[in-house]
């Protein structure tokens, strides 16, 4: 803004608009005290946030805790609508405020010369669609396990053909439910008696190959075996989830400095924060849940979990540090803050449509067939949006 702008005696007709949107949107330092409360605000949002998080990975992973399918389905797909609101109410709105065009970054300089917020917004999209594309063929080029095998069962399980899951023992995944995490009974049964498999000592090679003979070459053929399928599908998910959990990382950094700086906002956003990153949380550790981790990996999930649950504190932390000097409403505080959301929101659009949603409901042939589950995971979905999106008046 000019440093010869008077806002007191401004001629409509001839100011310059950008000084006018610039002087009206400036920012100062709100800090206003209540130190002993937003310190407070650490320790409850990292208790909080952990706890959502770690509790659909617990329920999974530890043999002696059982929780009710709904009780699972809930956190999974309430946690999967709170995921699409946060992309768009939470991160794509705020972006458009910070660095769009009506925005004075969008009005300066060469912020002008293009809509810059949907094209961050777009090329993130596209930058995670390659990266998910590569990740499919890097697995299906190294394990030749490609989407469009006729007979899915007869591939993947070690006892081709059977149904009754006490003569053949716990039925292995299909690629689909490995991937997108179809949860009716048995799936949710499977994901814990893969879990019991990795941990129990390991059978020899040729106990966990399966072979099918090809009539037509007179060959047997080696089947891969459910701890291989397992491999193959955990490297194909943990990029697309790594992606996930570091945008709504980015997010939670931002919203962590605002709340260890902002003035009289503080008392209506510190319940909205632990709500939001509660629910962010809840919809990241239904999702880990559901990907099978290899043995030498089993400290990864808690690991990630624990990242999640520390980054807004220690995003608050550094706020408190800056709390007298830091301000969210600069020129250089928008910029930073509007590039990682437009970033952010492109990440979470694409993980939302496609791997939570589309994957999930229209092309998983894997899907429960029950109405009421159905109607069920329909409804924590939409419940999970409109929450987060009510939460997104305040925060």
């Amino acid at each position: 803004m000019s440093a010869d702008f008077d806002p007191t005696s401004v001629d409509l007709d001839t100011a310059d608009a950008t000084q006018i949107i610039c002087y009206l949107n400036r920012g100062e330092n709100d800090y206003n005290g209540q130190l002993g409360a937003r310190i407070s605000a650490l320790f409850v949002i990292l208790i909080c946030s952990s706890a959502a998080t770690f509790f659909p990975v617990i329920a999974s992973r530890v043999r002696w805790v059982r929780i009710n399918i709904y009780v699972y389905l809930f956190a999974r797909y309430f946690g999967a609508g709170v995921i699409v609101a946060t992309a768009f109410i939470h991160l794509l709105d705020p972006a458009y405020d910070e660095i769009g065009p009506a925005s004075c970054v969008g009005m300066t300089g060469h912020w002008a010369d293009y809509s810059w917020c949907p094209a961050i917004v777009l090329t993130s999209i596209m930058a995670i669609f390659l990266m998910d594309f590569a990740a499919e063929r890097y697995v299906d080029n190294k394990y030749g396990f490609a989407h469009n095998h006729q007979n899915v069962e007869d591939i993947i399980t070690d006892y081709p053909g059977q149904d009754d899951e006490v003569a053949a023992g716990p039925r292995s995944l299909t690629h689909n439910q490995l991937h997108s995490g179809d949860q009716d009974d048995s799936m949710h049964a499977a994901i814990t008696s893969a879990q019991r498999q990795k941990d129990a000592p390991s059978r020899s090679k040729k106990e966990n190959e399966s072979y099918n003979s090809d009539p037509e070459n007179g060959k047997t053929i080696q089947t891969p075996s459910v701890t291989e399928m397992e491999e193959r599908s955990f490297q194909q998910q943990i990029a697309a989830f790594l992606i996930l959990e570091f945008g709504v990382i980015f997010h939670s950094v931002i919203i962590g400095l605002n709340l260890g700086t902002t003035g009289d906002e503080f008392s209506t956003l510190y319940p909205v924060l632990v709500f939001h990153q509660s629910f962010e949380g809840l919809g990241i550790g239904a999702r880990m849940s559901a990907i099978p981790f290899p043995k030498r990996y089993n400290w990864l999930p808690w690991f990630l979990c624990a990242g999640y649950g520390l980054t807004t504190p220690i995003a608050i932390a550094i706020g408190l540090g800056l709390r007298t000097t830091y301000n969210a409403g600069s020129f250089t505080a928008n910029v930073v803050s509007g590039v990682l959301d437009a970033i952010s929101a492109g990440i979470l659009i694409y993980t939302a449509l496609v791997e939570l949603l589309a994957r999930d409901f229209l092309f998983n042939p894997d899907l429960t067939r029950s109405r009421n589950r159905l109607t069920f995971m329909i409804i924590c979905v939409l419940l999970g949006a409109a929450v987060m999106a009510l939460l997104g008046k305040w925060a």
